[in-house]
């Protein structure tokens, strides 16, 4: 392929002088021009192609990057070109100009930095893909942070910003993982079952003492992954076969074989400890990591507390929803619940369990069931005490949740992003993401006029009754299974390719046949409601009669649905509002916070589907959708978010969704949709509505058509 000619340095000016807008930045040019005019064509157009995309976010960082970069196109490779510009952007967004300059010129300690990052695994690239992993696994849903060393407090696994022990970026990657799951392993297999405080106390070298305790309880989490993961515990042994670390000092082999135990508790490891204390203790393996006592110790402390009163608390609710107190009913027998483990023959596993009330087996909400395991973990079994109901009086919310301060105080401080959200958004002419640039607060809708949601009812009537039989109806469908290897009838497309299949000589498929199966619904909505001020008036109104309908109607499906509101003032103060979360009954009060749904500011909607995406992740279902009723396209108050660029960003937080295997659709008001909504949704994900009047039937019927 013939390359063109390089481009002039007229050509080159004129490119600069309006990219940097020479005429009224007064930057010299001459030289910039000089160094960048006997470069072949295609380090030119590489060079201006990222001038012009930093130039959107600082001239001076452009013109800057421009003139150190020339001599290191022929010296680094292009990777750390590019991650030195977006560095210097990021910084730049973070702690300003002069700081993003300093990187600019301080290149070389960049590159230095770099080549250790090259091969080493970053944490910000892979804590998504390890947090997806590490709660795929049993036992307690955990999160992950960065931290200087690798440990956890029971709660929360910690990861080092970068991780280059091993030379591929590949191994490192496989180190990481084998940390998070040593640490799951901790929680998993009771390590913390034992206050280490106590348990060390009479040793003279209490350091030493928790050395060996740490290295004895390695053989023992060791054995346990061999037994229930033992494809991730051959790679992880592979890692210190590489590093040289699978070697035992002399007498420890003893010791690994009676921790090696199917039965071998956290109690073996400290009877092991008296024989293994007077000798040295073994180098710490690669994926071990730090013990650090006094952090597990305050957050088991907090967290029995919280939990033991929690589960007292849901326990009492459940005993309410499964027998609801009558009036003038006579004195009931005291609730009395058990947990039972599973029969025998069956694999015993810490999250299997029945409860019974009254000896009657009862199906517990998945909530309790988290908590009961969460205990589990801690404890080994569940003390008596803490399966009785709570009683009157010991309801106390302070008790077992998290104190939100008050997200208008917070707003108006100093520190206004002290304990809110954080969220990256998508910036178009810089073709990357800003890092933590929105700060988003959940709040609660005040509360309006109890009576609304009668009064919509009482003025849809009959559209309330034709709505609901037709969602009945939903639930009780049978369902035509495709491509089945028996069935009731012959499905032609399978056929017709299976005929096909046997022409080229390829193997048959032997699924050629439908049947009607009647499947259990297993779908998680989120409705995303704009509150901006555009939708003042009338189409608010249509917004909350929408609401009503569709709560109607999915109480009837059975689907599990959640509704919050959005809205904000520039990316420093993006809000969402909470109506209804998905393990929320619909409540009375929850119909207040639907009547109480009123215009706020504007339209950032990127930050917005990212925070309710994150919310929809968590929920356990097999279909997710995340419906977003609006009047308009994105906005936000005199800010870069008007126009392409939030267009840009709601697409890219929609083609986030996507990957993370929600479905994303937009029901409109606005008569010039077709001009972006095809952009951000895709031709097929949204639907435009002309009169404001028909939305609470139109997204009914359009909820009805996207789940059957």
């Amino acid at each position: 392929m013939v390359q063109p000619p390089p481009l002039t340095a007229d050509a080159i000016e004129t490119f600069l002088e309006a990219t940097l807008e020479a005429e009224f930045s007064f930057l010299r040019l001459d030289e910039l021009i000089a160094a960048i005019h006997p470069l072949s064509r295609v380090q030119q157009d590489y060079l201006l192609d990222w001038v012009k995309r930093i130039s959107t976010t600082n001239i001076e960082i452009a013109y800057q990057f421009a003139g150190r970069a020339v001599p290191l196109l022929d010296k680094l490779d292009r990777r750390v070109l590019e991650t030195w510009a977006l560095s210097a952007m990021d910084t730049y967004d973070r702690t300003g100009l002069r700081d993003a300059l300093l990187v600019i010129r301080n290149v070389e300690q960049f590159v230095h930095t770099s080549e250790i990052r090259t091969s080493g695994t970053v944490f910000e690239d892979i804590s998504g893909i390890l947090l997806t992993f590490v709660r795929g696994l049993s036992g307690r849903k955990l999160k992950l942070e960065q931290a200087d060393a690798p440990f956890t407090d029971s709660e929360t696994l910690y990861l080092p910003a970068v991780i280059s022990w091993m030379e591929t970026a590949e191994d490192n990657f496989r180190l990481a993982k084998a940390m998070v799951a040593f640490q799951w392993a901790q929680t998993r297999y009771g390590s913390f079952r034992v206050n280490l405080h106590d348990a060390l106390a009479d040793y003279p070298d209490q350091a030493h003492a928790l050395n060996c305790f740490f290295a004895l309880e390695t053989l023992r989490l060791d054995a346990c992954l061999a037994r229930e993961l033992p494809g991730l515990y051959r790679d992880m042994q592979a890692l210190r076969q590489v590093l040289g670390q699978t070697a035992l000092p002399a007498g420890w082999d003893d010791f690994a074989h009676v921790l090696a135990a199917p039965d071998a508790a956290v109690f073996d490891t400290l009877s092991c400890l008296q024989s293994a204390y007077p000798h040295p203790a073994p180098a710490p393996v690669c994926y071990q990591g730090e013990l650090r006592p006094d952090a597990i110790a305050s957050t088991l402390a907090a967290r029995l507390e919280r939990e033991k009163m929690l589960l007292r608390v849901k326990l009492a609710q459940l005993v309410d929803d499964l027998h609801p107190p009558q009036h003038g009913e006579e004195e009931k027998k005291p609730p009395v619940f058990n947990l039972k483990e599973p029969e025998e023959g069956n694999t015993p596993n810490i999250d299997q369990f029945e409860i019974t009330l009254n000896d009657m087996p009862v199906a517990p909400p998945e909530d309790v069931r988290q908590l009961i395991t969460s205990i589990k973990l801690d404890l080994g079994d569940i003390p008596p005490e803490y399966l009785t109901p709570a009683g009157d009086g010991e309801y106390d919310p302070k008790r077992y949740q998290d104190q939100e301060r008050d997200p208008d105080a917070v707003w108006q401080g100093t520190y206004h992003e002290e304990g809110a959200h954080l969220y990256p958004e998508w910036d178009c002419g810089r073709k990357h993401y800003r890092k933590n640039w929105c700060v988003l607060r959940e709040k609660d809708v005040r509360p309006a006029d109890p009576g609304y949601v009668a009064e919509v009812l009482a003025r849809y009537g009959g559209l309330v009754k034709h709505l609901r039989k037709t969602f009945e109806a939903m639930r009780d469908e049978n369902r035509v299974e495709k491509r089945q290897v028996q069935g009731d009838e012959v499905d032609i497309d399978a056929l017709v390719e299976a005929l096909a299949d046997a022409r080229d000589g390829s193997e048959m498929s032997d699924r050629l046949f439908t049947r009607m199966h009647r499947s259990e619904r297993n779908i998680a909505v989120m409705f995303m409601v704009d509150m901006s001020g555009s939708t003042k008036g009338w189409i608010n109104d249509a917004e909350r009669e929408a609401l009503v309908l569709l709560a109607e109607a999915l109480e009837v499906l059975g689907d599990r649905y959640a509704i919050y509101g959005f809205s904000g003032i520039t990316r420093k103060r993006c809000e969402i509002f909470r109506v209804k979360s998905f393990d929320e009954p619909y409540t009375p009060a929850v119909k207040a916070r639907i009547a109480g749904i009123t215009p706020q500011e504007y339209t950032r909607m990127g930050v917005a589907i990212r925070h309710l995406s994150k919310l929809l992740i968590e929920v356990e279902a097999r279909t997710k959708l995340l419906i977003t009723l609006s009047d308009g396209k994105p906005d936000d108050y005199f800010d870069v978010y008007r126009g392409q660029y939030g267009i840009e960003d709601t697409r890219q937080s929609l083609i986030e969704a996507r990957r993370a295997g929600i479905h994303p659709f937009c029901i409109t008001i606005d008569r010039e949709a077709k001009a972006y909504l095809p952009h951000m949704y895709g031709a097929a994900n949204y639907i435009e509505i002309d009169d404001v009047k028909k939305l609470p039937l139109k997204a009914a019927d359009i909820y009805r058509k996207l789940t059957t």
